[in-house]
């Protein structure tokens, strides 16, 4: 076993030696349509992940189409910088035109963009999102502005948050209005500690279309690491209420990173689905039963979830958790929630 322990809350090229440890798993369910309504494509220096990367991972699947969300991915190099970010929906949007062509396989990839926009911009964010359209060529769909903060250094903050209460400033809701006004989405990145920011907004705006990821942020990591069974109690609260609110819905999956239910840069192998099935089921068993099928949707988080497990595998985990659904709710939880929050074809 590694000496070293897993970097928790940070993104790292995933070990593709280490992958190929793990015994192969015959695909569960090979008839059951999947929307990964959550991946990412980048180019950094110590990581590719592009289409050739993703197809290589769709592959082993059974996939359909798929959602590409924000990563600060290819911004632009000059102009304004609030309309930097549309360059990523452009570079997206090319990905997603190859893959319509059919000569890359019959997944349709990035068939919905969600890109960044500065929302605390307030009313001037309405050119950056109708940037963000033009470019997005009829497929984006909505902006991720995360507000993921923790006071804890260890913990790691998303890039766009500064302060702990982000989806509480007034330039932030004035610029949800105008995505709102749109007919765009948010999507909610939060951790289980400001879920009562996630609620406020959502009964603020119950016309928004909210999309909160990552099972709501759960930490298991730093200052929660001896903290379980507080942490799951309070996020089981925070979940509770934020399912009461009839316009958000919730994202199964993402909990690789921040979850920390072990650590999986020391086990031996990757973890099996069903191992990692048993440390999540809890977690997506409970979103379910409060929010059900049709306002849940599976989620890969790849390429960040590779650092723990392949992607065979970890729809493997998602459909261990979902195997005493009905098949019409299991078409609900793996595309259908997706076509609708999206507005997929």
């Amino acid at each position: 076993m590694s000496r070293q322990p897993t970097r928790f809350g940070r993104i790292r090229p995933p070990d593709e030696a280490r992958l190929a440890k793990a015994p192969p798993e015959p695909i569960l369910e090979p008839e059951l349509p999947i929307i990964d309504t959550h991946h990412h494509l980048w180019q950094r220096p110590d990581h590719r992940y592009l289409l050739d990367e993703l197809l290589a991972d769709l592959r082993t699947g059974h996939i359909v189409a798929t959602v590409f969300v924000e990563c600060r991915a290819m911004y632009r190099a000059a102009g304004p910088v609030e309309l930097k970010p549309a360059g990523e929906t452009e570079f997206v949007a090319g990905i997603a035109a190859m893959s319509d062509s059919g000569l890359y396989g019959p997944t349709r990839v990035a068939t919905g963009i969600v890109g960044f926009a500065d929302l605390t911009l307030g009313d001037r964010v309405e050119p950056v999102l109708e940037a963000h359209l033009r470019a997005g060529g009829g497929r984006f769909r909505g902006v991720r502005h995360s507000a993921a903060w923790d006071a804890s250094p260890v913990i790691g903050n998303s890039a766009a948050a500064s302060a702990p209460h982000l989806l509480k400033q007034p330039d932030f809701r004035a610029g949800l209005a105008r995505l709102t006004a749109l007919g765009l989405s948010l999507d909610a990145w939060v951790f289980h500690p400001q879920l009562a920011d996630a609620i406020d907004l959502a009964r603020a705006f119950p016309e928004a279309n909210i999309i909160v990821g990552h099972v709501g942020g759960p930490l298991g990591y730093g200052p929660y690491g001896d903290r379980r069974d507080e942490v799951f109690a309070s996020w089981k609260r925070g979940i509770t209420e934020l399912a009461r609110c009839p316009n958000v819905v919730m994202k199964l999956g993402g909990m690789m990173m921040r979850l920390a239910a072990y650590d999986y840069g020391a086990l031996p192998a990757p973890p099996s689905s069903a191992e990692l099935a048993a440390h999540w089921r809890p977690y997506l068993e409970f979103c379910i039963e409060r929010f059900g099928p049709t306002r849940c949707m599976f989620e890969s988080n790849f390429p960040v979830e590779k650092m723990g497990i392949g992607y065979a595998a970890l729809w493997n985990a998602f459909k261990r958790v979902a195997a005493g659904a009905s098949a019409e709710e299991k078409l609900a939880m793996f595309s259908g929630t997706a076509r609708r929050a999206y507005r997929l074809d």
